[in-house]
């Protein structure tokens, strides 16, 4: 059985790879102490002595150059020997495994079985460094948590979402059948495809439905069937799936901006002033509160957040918000005076 490397000598090999994947290809080449600060930003921390050595043992080795013309020498690979290093740094490693859960659903079935033996080799990396090296460990002291409710993520047929992802790819039109929760029913439908949103734990599908040109979104996991179709799809002009995001389209509504005016308690107000809800909001102190004024969207997800602060927050404008919000909260308190159930 072959010796197992000790921690000081896997240390040290670590360390010299991510050096010769730090060396440009041509001159004038890159210092010793540029190169001390790069493998200390990798989680190397070594001296500029120890590199000097390393530079050297490693030029034995590979096709290597000091370029000694002027001071402070740099060190390249000589012309036309550059070479392609497998691997990743520390700092791909740590990169790859915070986004993998995230990326998993936007990326086409296809190019990701290219990236798993990168997300395999980004773990296997971590824990082979995590001993010696405290950078590797920097994925058990941060964590990110949705700020609503915990709910458990739904599953997606992987064969329909690289069905979903092929046309998208391809700009062609999709033929499906879609459970409608709203409705309680499935349809039929023939989609041009434009985009892929993931919004917490939900990935939509961005379309729009033959014979109309709305753009609507479609939750993936709901896709009961799915068939690419040879048809090239319908793209509206000018179409852009960014410009169509910060819309606000995701937020769920009109997409119209309305102005919001409304009291609000002291401890809303101070939560505010640290997550202002708008570029333009206004904060004016009042008895026992402030009075808010910000451009907001018209949208689901301001109605949600205003009743997760009923106790907080009283609607004065728009209108017709203040109505609606009346409306939602009678009903809730009718809701809770009945009776439970026994």
């Amino acid at each position: 059985m072959p010796a197992v490397p000790s921690a000081t000598s896997r240390s040290t090999l670590t360390r010299q790879w991510e050096l010769l994947k730090l060396l440009p290809p041509k001159g004038p080449g890159i210092t010793t102490l540029e190169l001390q600060r790069l493998l200390g930003d990798a989680g190397h921390e070594t001296t500029k002595r120890t590199i000097e050595r390393d530079l050297v043992e490693l030029s034995r080795l590979f096709p290597l150059q000091c370029n000694n013309k002027g001071m402070p020498y740099g060190w390249h690979w000589m012309p036309g020997k550059s070479a392609e290093l497998p691997g990743i740094t520390l700092g791909e490693a740590l990169t790859l495994r915070l986004v993998e859960g995230s990326i998993r659903p936007l990326i086409p079935a296809f190019m990701l079985k290219t990236l798993e033996p990168r997300f395999n080799l980004a773990r296997q990396k971590l824990e082979a460094m995590s001993e010696e090296n405290p950078s590797a460990r920097w994925l058990d002291k941060v964590a990110s948590v949705q700020p609503e409710l915990t709910q458990i993520p739904p599953e997606i047929n992987a064969d329909l979402l690289d069905v979903i992802q092929q046309a998208l790819m391809n700009d062609t039109q999709l033929s499906c059948r879609y459970y409608s929760a709203h409705k309680n029913q499935f349809h039929n439908f023939t989609l041009n495809p434009l985009g892929l949103v993931q919004r917490a734990h939900t990935t939509y599908l961005i379309a729009s439905a033959e014979p109309f040109d709305d753009i609507r979104q479609f939750v993936v996991h709901r896709f009961e069937e799915a068939r690419g179709l040879p048809t090239q799809c319908f793209k509206p002009e000018g179409f852009d799936l960014q410009d169509y995001v910060d819309s606000g389209a995701m937020q769920f509504g009109t997409h119209e901006k309305i102005k919001l005016e409304a009291w609000i308690s002291e401890g809303l107000a101070r939560l505010l002033q640290e997550t202002p809800i708008s570029h333009d909001m206004l904060l004016v102190a009042e008895d026992e509160g402030s009075r808010l004024t910000a451009t907001v969207n018209d949208s689901w997800e301001l109605k949600w957040w205003i009743l997760s602060h009923a106790g907080s927050i009283q609607i004065q404008q728009p209108q017709g918000l203040r109505d609606e919000i009346q409306q939602r909260l009678k009903a809730a308190l009718e809701l809770h005076e009945q009776a439970p159930d026994s």
